[in-house]
């Protein structure tokens, strides 16, 4: 008995590896492997058939939605990494000393800043998707949540 079961181990030792070694045969096939060697990207040059593709317009940001994106999504979006923490010199959020100092200038001022950027900070921050009228509602939002 205890051959028999020596001898059924052994077959299906055996046949596992078989079925192992088959997948990684048909994983390392020639087709296979120029699969994922082939390049990502092509480039054309003069003369070569280029072809022809539909262009399609991108999706609007925010899941395909055309509808504006409120001061408040946006904030905590692409807005809060550096406004919560105050990074590379951010007037926080709820820091009413630092947006009155900004104030003094002008709401044109600011929003201006949020738009064109300003020291450290990028034009319309991380949003390069967002609207100037979506930058400005999220300028709205920061200040009515700093005062």
């Amino acid at each position: 008995m205890t051959n028999f079961k020596n001898v059924l181990v052994f077959i299906a030792s055996f046949s596992i590896a078989g079925f192992a070694g088959i997948a990684t045969a048909k994983h390392m096939s020639d087709h296979n492997v120029e699969e994922r060697l082939k390049p990502v990207h092509s480039v054309y040059v003069e003369g070569d058939e280029v072809p022809q593709v539909a262009n399609a317009a991108p999706a609007a940001a925010g899941g395909g939605s055309s509808a504006a994106r409120s001061g408040e999504q946006i904030y905590n979006t692409n807005c809060m990494a550096c406004h919560t923490t105050g990074a590379a010199g951010a007037p926080k959020i709820g820091d009413a000393a630092d947006w009155n100092a900004r104030m003094e200038k002008g709401i044109d001022t600011v929003y201006s800043h949020a738009i064109d950027g300003f020291n450290a900070m990028p034009p319309k921050g991380t949003c390069a998707t967002c609207s100037d009228d979506e930058i400005k509602a999220t300028v709205d939002y920061i200040l009515e949540n700093s005062n």
